[in-house]
């Protein structure tokens, strides 16, 4: 049985112009010990999806129209605020994207990180401080004792995101969420910050929620790939198969605008068109406006996430009729 069981996940958002579906119909799993790398353009849904299973999104104007989030035997999306609780931040650790906005600038590095150990785990502040310079110092921060006193602003962009990490860690969970991790960060600090996750990822033995735009990153730390545009999953396969051999014309497209597919001084390629609105209805494939394999039936059918491989699956009409 999986640990994270996600059904036909919907999020959407209230607003005066309209009800934004920014999280239409996601289904998913994640497997104790993988590494599950959700990846698309920014505004795909990447987000939000994941802050709907921590009870992160606003409301209003977000809500969260239906599905089931199975997790230890409660549904996430339905249980208590109470029960929610009691697993975010304990059991569901998450680090954010950008760890300057996430630390409260008010409060010192080491109330920030014994925090999770005072609320979930009743420790005294003495152990709590002891396992959080222990856990700062396994992260890689120098003089970790001593920088417990210090405020956020006394730290560097990667030495944040470390803290971060540390907070999310302390409590050892059994998920960690991390969404776009290093996307502030200069490659030397993405790599060290990549190569900390999949090793603190060993020694606890817990599973990841990759959030990324970054198929390099996909390609180096991940097990299985979500693909994901306009709020739905379009493609959903095991990484190797998936740069082998992409099955979604919108991962195709993906892989051919990242730079290193080009040869120097060569144009680079970019999607033609605009991410659809999500504030209005769509019909057929929310892809085929941009899709230079598009026909009639990708814009009037309707369109569903369909196992065509063992392990594997596609949104794309065509490639579920074989055409493609």
């Amino acid at each position: 049985m999986a640990l994270l069981e996600v059904d036909d996940l919907r999020t959407y958002f209230h607003t005066r112009e309209g009800v934004v579906r920014a999280v239409e119909g996601v289904s998913f799993s994640v497997e104790k010990g993988e590494t599950l790398g959700i990846v698309g353009e920014s505004g795909s849904g990447k987000s939000v999806a994941n802050y709907s299973l921590l009870g992160l999104v606003p409301c209003p104007p977000g809500r969260i129209e239906s599905g089931t989030a199975r997790f230890g035997g409660i549904d996430l999306l339905r249980c208590s605020a109470e029960e929610r609780r009691a697993v975010r931040g304990r059991r569901i650790s998450m680090v954010f994207q950008d760890p300057m906005t996430a630390l409260n600038p008010y409060m010192t590095i080491g109330e920030q990180v014994m925090e999770p150990l005072l609320v979930h785990e009743g420790s005294t502040r003495g152990q709590a401080r002891e396992r959080a310079a222990a856990t700062m110092d396994s992260v890689g921060i120098p003089d970790a004792s001593k920088r417990l006193s210090d405020y956020p602003h006394q730290y560097s962009g990667g030495m944040r995101q470390r803290v971060m990490i540390a907070m999310a860690l302390i409590t050892k969970p059994e998920i960690l969420i991390a969404d776009e991790p290093t996307t502030a960060l200069d490659v030397t600090v993405q790599a060290q910050i990549l190569a900390l996750i999949k090793k603190r990822q060993q020694d606890l033995g817990m599973a990841v929620i990759l959030v990324t735009h970054d198929f390099g990153i996909v390609a180096g730390v991940c097990d299985r790939v979500l693909v994901m545009y306009a709020g739905r999953i379009v493609e959903s396969a095991a990484t190797r198969e998936l740069f082998r051999n992409p099955r979604h014309p919108y991962t195709k497209a993906l892989m051919a605008s990242m730079p290193s597919a080009h040869a120097k001084g060569e144009e680079l390629y970019t999607i033609p068109g605009m991410p659809p609105d999500l504030a209005r209805p769509m019909t057929g494939c929310p892809f085929a406006p941009r899709c230079e394999h598009a026909v009639d039936m990708c814009r009037r059918g309707a369109t569903a996430l369909v196992e065509i491989a063992p392990g594997r699956a596609s949104a794309c009409l065509r490639v579920q009729a074989g055409e493609l």
